[in-house]
This record gives structure tokens, sequence and C-alpha cells, in this order.
């Protein structure tokens, strides 16, 4: 049986590399340019199409893996594959080390699975563990050197010459970066092609525009950057080729780099860099613990250590890095994870030891990219595939939508400005907040905030005016975690991409103190879902923001296309009230002053956490995390300030801005 089977392993991936060779040769002879549209979508098609059509009978789905390999090793070798796969983008850049370390691991894998065959019996899973680990340790070194080069060295220019050198209109270009090219990049790429330069401009501007305002508001000098961070999507290279037009006129060179499919690079479910529309959600849920086959105290000193001499060999390259400006997408199919037991687990202690990795590279990382120099933004616009969740699916309808993203994307921050203004006003006469929700929300929360020594020159809130974060509409504050207790329940929301249905967490003193979903079938699933992508696997998290959010014309536009739960937390944020568990927004950046438009200083940038980082405690001081949970107007029943003498100021009631002043937020409400 086993030599029948692991012979069908050995011979699938053989196939996969026979692609890959003809690949590379493919480009080296040919080139994409040279080929055919059809030619370029039907290769396109056979190098991604093991994940993205063949998933259920593919050695790369840990459950078939371990059906038709055997308990023990199943889920191994579905990790094993899985690495290779992330080989494609290497061929593209003609990174042949990249590839023959991955069919090193083929070599070797063959190898141990012959062994074990001519002995008559399974392999030792063990053995198998430890040529994975064998592989990703002894190639932690160079990986660090090609990670840390990639973030901030602008001279890793292949992703850059896809978008500033390619003739947009021949969408052949878009197959030139060796990632899954859908429909939605072709779709997204022909419109853009379609748009007016001065709407287009209008888009890119924007977005350049509020990195650059990011920079004035908190007072950092954006003249002494060198470079800055693009991320975006496949298919909005028009838009970009604009923006980087924008960055070069200030001085500012493009960072390009693909979002990591590899272990060796830290590939995640949630991914950072140029990417495209995933062949496949399932099968990157399947494999985001398959670090679990190497991660020990060894290769996290070992990582470290090699990430401490990639950093300090790009040490000039890293001062001169600004800070990510990153284009979001949005209109996902709903996705709800099957979790499988097959696949590769992380155990209790390896989740504490990834806590405490994390937080020790990223105290690493700001030794070289300091927080208070560096600053971002982000925008988001919607992909075509929202077609089929908008009243009108045509290629008009998804037109109109858009047109309707971007007037939201450049409301008169202005006119916010001064809403917001009125409403931090009674918000700082405020001893404490209780939102309550209706329509069956359970919220029930009272949320202690900052007092003020001199409220003629300090703030407790932050008056968002869309810089770093577009569109403008909220204002934020870091919550006193004593006192801050109660239930925040939100019907239905989507967290990363992650949709979970009637979430709610408990607090007390700001801690979060219990949680629970209705996404599975058992407690214990639900709790370790919200745990793995909310808690980030710590055993609690602060509420590090407590926010307004007043963009009701974005909540408008979300309800009269039915597509609430596809808005990106970006946008959905400024739909309703929301919380934040994890860091404060000022993480790392505490002790640097900021201020409101009105010259105001923001005082309450710290929590009794994050203040630890000035104690014997540093280490607990930060969790690496921030995320937001929106609760929408229609479910909000109350937001009120409470004054020192139990004065009760409504600001929301019944959904609706009551707040004098505030009334104007109510018109888009209306339609």
């Amino acid at each position: 049986m086993g030599k029948l089977l692991f012979g069908d392993f050995v011979n699938a991936v053989s196939d996969f590399f026979d692609i890959i060779d003809e690949e590379r040769d493919f480009l080296k002879n040919t080139g994409i340019f040279n080929a055919s549209f059809e030619e370029l979508a039907e290769r396109n098609k056979r190098l991604f199409f093991d994940v993205a059509h063949n998933y259920d009978k593919s050695f790369a789905n840990p459950e078939y893996a371990v059906k038709t390999l055997g308990e023990e090793c199943g889920s191994i070798i579905s990790a094993f594959y899985a690495e290779m796969r992330s080989v494609i983008g290497f061929v593209y850049e003609g990174d042949n080390e990249e590839i023959e370390l991955r069919r090193g691991m083929l070599q070797a894998l063959r190898d141990a699975l012959k062994l074990a065959e001519s002995g008559g019996k399974m392999p030792d899973p063990s053995h198998l563990k430890e040529l994975f680990s064998n592989t990703v340790k002894g190639y932690t070194e160079r990986a660090s050197l090609k990670k840390v080069s990639s973030l901030v060295n602008p001279d890793n220019t292949f992703l850059t010459d896809i978008l500033m050198k390619s003739d947009l209109e021949d969408l052949r270009y878009l197959y030139a970066y060796g990632e899954y090219i859908s429909a939605n990049e072709l779709k997204i790429a022909e419109y853009l092609n379609s748009l007016s330069d001065e709407k287009l401009n209008k888009m890119a501007d924007t977005y350049t525009e509020g990195y650059i305002r990011g920079f004035e508001l908190t007072g950092k000098d954006l003249s002494k950057k060198k470079t800055v961070d693009i991320r975006y999507n496949i298919g909005f290279e028009r838009m970009m080729r604009r923006a980087v037009d924008n960055f070069e006129k200030i001085g500012l060179r493009p960072i390009i780099y693909r979002a990591a499919s590899s272990v060796l690079y830290n590939a995640s479910i949630f991914k950072v860099g140029v990417q495209s529309t995933s062949c496949n959600r399932q099968y990157e849920y399947d494999h985001k613990d398959d670090k679990a086959l190497f991660f020990d105290w060894d290769y996290v000193n070992l990582k470290l250590s090699a990430m401490e001499n990639a950093f300090e060999k790009y040490k000039e390259e890293a001062r001169g890095y600004a800070g990510p400006a990153v284009v979001e997408t949005f209109g996902k199919p709903d996705f709800a994870p099957v979790i499988k037991p097959e696949c590769v687990q992380m155990l209790a202690e390896q989740n504490e030891l990834s806590v405490e990795y994390k937080s020790r590279l990223g105290i690493l990382q700001r030794q070289y990219i300091l927080e208070e120099e560096r600053s971002f933004t982000i925008i988001a616009f919607p992909m075509p595939e929202i077609k089929s969740c908008l009243p009108d699916a045509s290629d008009s309808g998804f037109s109109k939508f858009f047109d309707e993203v971007i007037a939201v994307n450049t409301l008169d921050y202005q006119m916010y400005r001064d809403i917001q203004a009125t409403m931090i006003e009674t918000l700082n006469k405020a001893d404490y907040c209780i939102v309550r929700g209706m329509n069956g929300n359970k919220t029930d929360i009272r949320v202690e905030l900052c007092k003020l020594k001199n409220p003629e020159k300090e703030t407790i809130f932050e008056n968002c005016v869309a810089d770093v974060n577009i569109p403008v509409g909220e204002v934020f504050t870091s919550p006193v975690l004593k006192g801050t207790s109660g239930i925040l329940n939100v019907s239905r929301v989507f967290l990363n991409g992650l949709e979970y249905k009637n979430l709610t967490i408990e607090f007390k003193d700001g801690m979060i103190e219990s949680y629970s979903c209705d996404n599975f079938d058992s407690e214990d699933k639900n709790r370790n879902f919200i745990n793995e992508n909310v808690l980030y696997r710590h055993k609690s998290l602060p509420m590090g923001e407590f926010a307004i959010g007043t963009n009701t014309t974005a909540y408008t536009m979300a309800r009269k296309y039915n597509i609430s739960g596809k808005l990106p937390i970006l946008i959905a944020e400024k739909t309703g009230p929301h919380f934040a568990v994890g860091d404060t927004c000022y993480s790392h950046a505490e002790d640097i002053a900021v201020f409101n438009p009105d010259g105001k200083e923001i005082v309450a940038r710290d929590n009794e956490i994050s203040i630890l980082r000035k104690s014997k405690d540093a280490k607990n001081a930060y969790f690496n995390c921030h995320t937001d949970i929106t609760i929408p107007y229609d479910e909000l029943g109350e937001l009120s300030a409470v004054t020192k003498d139990g004065s009760v100021i409504n600001i929301i009631k019944n959904g609706r801005f009551v707040l004098p002043g505030t009334e104007e937020l109510n018109d888009a409400l209306k339609n």
C-alpha cells in the first residue's frame, strides 16, 4: 500500500517540477511578450491547477494527504509539497538558488520515503520533521538577508520594472509577476484602463497626499526619507504608476515586493506586499501553521541573530525607509474556513514562543526603522468579484459602485474635521462613555477615559481627517483599562477576511476575559478560531482603542448595495463605534507628541499595558497586533458621555447622531 501511495506523491511532485523547469525555459527562451495572451493564460492555469482546481485530490491538501499517505506522515508530507509550490514566483524572478533549495527538499524527502519502503515500513515522522527543520534552519541566514533586503532596498527592481515599464494596455504584462491571475486581475486592469486621467489621478493623488499629510500632522520630517513601501493588488498598475511618479517627485523611490508564499519567508494568510486573488483560501488556511515543524528555541534564536545581521548590513537603507503606502481591495466571496484536524498544528508552547518571537523581532526591527520617523497610509477599492453581490451585477453597475467608493475616499475632510471637533469638545468633559446595543445586539460596556490636566491645551480623542487612514470619519482614543468593563457583541463581522458570527467579547478592567462566536458546532472550535485569528494566540489582549466612526456616507453606501460584510475594516471602522483589541494606535510611538488640527495635544496615547515599556516588564508592553471590531449604527442603541457629576450627554441614540452640532451626519442616513 505504502509503496504505491508514496510513489504517487513523488510522481505528482516530480511532475510539478517538470512544469517549473519548462516554465523556466519558456521565460528564458521565449518570454512573456513573445507569447500569445491565450498561451500565457493556459500556462498560468497549469502552474496553479493542482491547488486551484484539483485540491480535493491534491497532496497539497492535508486531508487528502493523510487519507492516502497515513495519519503520521501525511500532514508533514503535505507541508513539504506546499513549500515546494512556493517556488513559482522565484521562477519568474530567475532566482535559481530558491528553485534548487526546494528541489533539494524533494530529493531528501524522496530518499527518506524510498529508504522506509525498502525496509517495508512507514517513514519515521520525526525524521521527516527533522529534514524539514534542517532545510529551514540551514537557509535562515540567507533567507533573512533576502527578507530585509526586499523590505528596505529599492534596488530590488523586478516588480518595480513590471509596474513602471510595461505597456499597461497590453494585459499580457499581468502574467509577468508569476502570481495567480484570475478574472479579477484582468477585469480590474481593464476597468482602470477605461477611466479618464482625471478620475485615475484623483484616486492616486488622494492616496499619496494622505501619505504626505500623515507626516505633516505628526511633525515627522519626510524630507530625510528615501524610500516608500508600496503594496497593492495586481491589476491596479495604472493607479500605482501615477502614485510612484508622485512619490518620486518628493524624493521617494518605490520598494515593491511580493507577498510571501514560503514558510521560509513567514508566509501568512494575512498577506503583505504585492498580491493577487488567492487561488484557494482554504489551502492557505490549511498551511498557516506549517512552521510548527521547525519552530523551537533553536530556530528563534537563530532567526533573530540572522535578522539582526541582515538589518545591520542594510542599516542605511533601513533609516531611509519612510513606511508603507497600502492599497487594499475588497469584495471577496464569504470565506468560513474548514478547520481540519489533519493539518500541522502549533503546540501550546509553540504558540507562547511565537508571541515572544514576534515581540523580540519587533523590538529588533524598531532599532533600525525608527517608529518616531516613519508613517503610513491605507486606502481601499473594490475588486470586480464584488459584482455578484451588487443589485446591478453588470459592468455599469460595478462602475457606479466604484465611483461611490471614490466619492467616499475623497469626502470633504474639513467638514468632518469641524463636526468631529464638536464631538471631541464634549468627550473631553467625560469621565467615561457608555455603549449599548439594540436590535438583538448585546453590547453593554463602560469605557473609562483619560483625565485631562490642562483642557485648554490637551485633548483625549484624536480627530482623524483622512491622512494615514483613508477615508475620513472617526475620533479615537486609548481608553483607560481599569474600569473599562462589559460586553462587546456584533451579529456579523469580517476581520482580516474571516467571517465571525455573533462575535462576543467580555472585558474586565480593559482586558479580554472571555470570548465566543457561532461559527462552528463546538465551543472549543469557536474559541480556538478567535484565539488564533483575533487574539493571535495571546491569552488575553487589552482594549487598545475606542473610537466613534462618523462616516455615515460609507455606511449608507454599504446598506444601499447590501455589502456591509464586504467592506474592509478600513472603511467599516468608520461606520459606527469600534473597539480595537491589542496595542494602541500609538504603539511604539507614545512618546511622540501628536496634535489635533486645533493645536491641542492628544495625551491619551498610553494605557496601563503600553506604559510598561518604561519598567522592568518592558517585554510585556506590546502585543504586536491591533484588530478593530465595529458595531454598525443599526445595532447601536446608545453611545453617551458621562461627566464627573453623573450627567449623561447622548452622542448617538438609536443609530442617529443627536449631539448638537453633529446632526448633519444624519443627512446621509436619510437616503
